[in-house]
């Protein structure tokens, strides 16, 4: 569970981090560098009544937490449209030797044996009950 915690954060980073496509126009307006970070600390220093005593900074906290959401989405678009190239497309070796879909790759012959029990391994283990002497006949 933590893997996968660990894992979305950093996909989220990553899709943030990646540049925007320019097919979207972006509906929000620009919000700067500078910012952003003095509203993150605006809203470290101040957490209860944050909004009430400082609606600046938590107008421009949204926006930026808004900015970066749909620069999560268009990176996490990008990242999904890459895998789905990459994985889509065939193969360009295996289709231009052996002239078939990568589905229909044969299967390697069998290796052969290499004789490697002994004779003890060969040897049945178990042979069952021996037969019972008949109780009528004379002892020898």
């Amino acid at each position: 569970m933590r893997f996968l915690l660990r894992l979305a954060f950093w996909l989220t980073v990553i899709a943030i981090l990646l540049p925007g496509s320019g097919s979207q126009p972006d509906s929000h307006s620009p919000v700067s560098v500078i910012e952003a970070m003095s509203a993150a600390k605006a809203t470290v220093g101040d957490m209860r009544g944050f909004c009430e005593r400082q609606p600046e900074a938590c107008t421009v906290g949204s926006e930026a937490a808004i900015a970066l959401g749909d620069r999560a989405k268009a990176g996490a678009k990008q990242i999904y449209e890459f895998l789905n190239e990459k994985i889509a497309e065939p193969d360009p070796v295996t289709t231009a030797t052996s002239g078939r879909s990568p589905a229909t790759i044969p299967l390697p012959p069998p290796r052969p044996s290499q004789h490697t029990l002994t004779p003890t391994d060969l040897a049945p283990a178990w042979r069952g009950p021996q037969p019972r002497k008949d109780p009528h006949a004379p002892a020898t």
